[in-house]
């Protein structure tokens, strides 16, 4: 573009023209057949040097690529826009920049496409390809004869920089006449084209959005479970030595539970099962050593956090004793204002940090204190009737996993007699069917003792249970009397707390005011306590306090309570677990 500015020939008196001068501006815009429009601003151009193809004064740049064009890039909105006259074959004069910009329509998606309005109609196709090409690359323009045209660019953004013409007058070389001269209007327009390409490159990242969430859903699927073979004899007797070695008992009970959900127990391989059954069985004392264990452990590391947290709150309450030491008037002289301000937050900070590690450790003492308190009380009738449920359940245990064994056992003989049945048929009698009749009635006969023995099983294990019923029975009542005699304990420990607190307020005599700092405090936790007419407890008032001076204590604001004894009161509200103190303001009462 600055190569063919050099090439073209134009007279530098034409273009030294300013827009304060009103003679210039008026003789320009006669020139285009317009009324001149008064105009007061900066120079538009300052000088053109042919022999240098360049503006004196400024550096050249394209204004639609910023640094390598004619056209400046459009500035921000918020922004005043300053235009140039832009000198080819033809002129472009800026519009007044005191006017408006030139309205657009909403830009439709992917839009690639522009209306330009306004041309002069001696203008050809190559004159505009020569006006837009510094915008973009140019895939088509579709002239009409009634001076307007549609130019297709090849990207988006070139869209932008053409719209930056629009309102531009344009000058065909030094003609005044009016088929040489034009207003340009530059808007987005609507093309099928523009709009297809876009839908193709939506559905493309459509495209690529649902590939790239799939991969993410396969990368984060759990992986498939291992298959389960089927079941056969020497598949049960190989699981069957898997479940009696601890590093591969999980994976052998899994394909346990997987046969036994299929079904494969029948009556030829019941005994097999049975056996597998009992394996597992086995391993419930490993399991309960293994927690034993654990739970070993964990007391353990209990106990060494709390020496550890012991430890901790010492070298606290050694350095609150060094801050302590500090603000002592001996040493608090010495240190500077921003000093002493320093150690005075640092104090309270390792106070507050003291505070919670001392809770901590003294809720860790109160829970060993009740598990020890538990176990000293072995006279308590429930913990009697707790010894005598487990030992009942037990027992309940024992009899029915017996009951159990006995069944199968049943089973296991009911099984064996079909298949000697299913096997032998209806055979001639001899001497071997004779010795099976035998052994069939002695089957019989001890079936028969063993269904009476389960009878009796059953009997006494119905007898258990109603017994393990009344003893749930009495040790819930129990239960309810002792906590009603916990509750009555209590109620009588907060009458005598009060009273003795009421006692010690009467007995104290409140101390004239020391500051009116105190005064200031008094009146305003009067006021607060006034709008609570049902009182407030101490942190709650704290906290109210903090807003207007953050380095009042909860400690002062209760000891300066309690020295005023006619003016607030304090009172035990809740029972049990709920017991809260409250205050209220009481002057009104005293001074009665």
């Amino acid at each position: 573009a600055a190569d063919g500015l050099g090439s073209i020939a134009i007279d530098t008196t034409q273009l030294n023209m300013s827009v304060t001068d009103p003679t210039a501006w008026a003789t320009a815009m006669n020139n285009l057949g317009m009324v001149p429009v008064g105009l007061a601003g900066q120079q538009l151009v300052t000088g053109f040097d042919p022999s240098l193809s360049m503006m004196t004064g400024i550096t050249p740049i394209n204004p639609m690529i910023p640094g390598m064009g004619l056209v400046p890039p459009p500035p921000p909105t918020d922004v005043p826009v300053v235009k140039e006259i832009i000198h080819c074959k033809f002129l472009l004069f800026p519009p007044n920049p005191n006017l408006p910009p030139p309205s657009t329509r909403e830009r439709p998606p992917g839009c690639k496409t522009v209306f330009v309005g306004g041309l002069p109609e001696n203008a050809t196709e190559e004159i505009i390809q020569e006006v837009f090409e510094q915008c973009g690359d140019i895939t088509a323009i579709r002239k009409s004869k009634k001076n307007f045209c549609h130019i297709r660019f090849a990207e988006e953004f070139m869209v932008d920089k053409a719209i930056y013409l629009s309102g531009y007058r344009m000058r065909l070389g030094s003609s005044t006449d009016k088929k040489d001269s034009g207003r340009l209007h530059v808007d987005f327009a609507q093309a099928r084209d523009d709009f297809y390409e876009w839908e193709c490159k939506q559905r493309m990242l459509a495209r690529e959005e649902r590939h790239r969430r799939k991969m993410e859903e396969d990368r984060l699927r759990p992986p498939s479970p291992p298959a389960i073979m089927h079941y056969s004899e020497h598949e049960a007797a190989l699981l069957a030595e898997k479940l009696k070695d601890d590093s591969k008992f999980s994976e052998a009970i899994t394909v346990l539970l997987t046969w036994i959900e299929r079904g494969e127990v029948n009556r030829r391989s019941a005994n097999q099962f049975y056996s597998m059954v009992q394996s597992a069985n086995s391993h419930v004392r490993r399991l309960m050593n293994e927690k034993a264990a654990h739970e070993q452990e964990m007391e353990q590391a209990k106990e060494s956090f709390k020496n550890a947290l012991t430890g901790i709150l010492t070298q606290f309450e050694q350095i609150v004793a060094v801050f302590n030491a500090s603000t002592r008037q001996k040493a608090w002289d010495h240190f500077s204002k921003a000093q002493r301000k320093n150690i005075d937050i640092w104090r309270k900070h390792s106070e507050e940090l003291r505070n919670a590690h001392s809770e901590q450790l003294m809720g860790i003492r109160r829970e060993e204190e009740m598990e020890m308190s538990d176990d000293d009380s072995g006279d308590n009738p429930s913990k009697k009737l707790r010894v005598d449920d487990s030992a009942l359940a037990a027992q309940a245990y024992a009899l029915k996993e017996e009951n159990d064994s006995l069944r199968w056992q049943l089973d296991a003989y009911r099984n064996e007699v079909e298949l000697l049945k299913q096997e032998k048929g209806q055979l001639f009698r001899t001497e071997e069917s004779l010795t099976k009749d035998q052994q069939l009635q002695f089957l019989q006969q001890t079936m028969q003792g063993m269904q009476q023995q389960l009878l009796s099983i059953q009997e006494e294990l119905n007898n258990k249970k109603s017994e393990l019923e009344q003893a749930k029975e009495e040790q819930t009542h129990t239960q309810a009397m002792l906590k009603v005699l916990q509750e009555q304990e209590i109620n009588v420990l907060t009458v005598a707390l009060v009273n003795q607190d009421r006692e010690k307020t009467s007995e104290k005599r409140s101390p004239g005011l020391k500051s009116e700092k105190e005064a200031l405090l008094i009146g305003i936790i009067s006021t607060f306590l006034h709008v609570h007419p049902f009182g407030a407890n101490i942190e709650y008032l704290w906290s109210y306090m903090q807003q207007l001076d953050s380095r009042i204590s909860a400690n002062e604001i209760e000891m300066l309570l309690m020295r005023l004894p006619r003016m607030f009161k304090q009172e035990f509200t809740g029972v049990g677990a709920t017991l809260e103190k409250r205050w209220k303001f009481c002057a009104f009462e005293g001074i009665k």
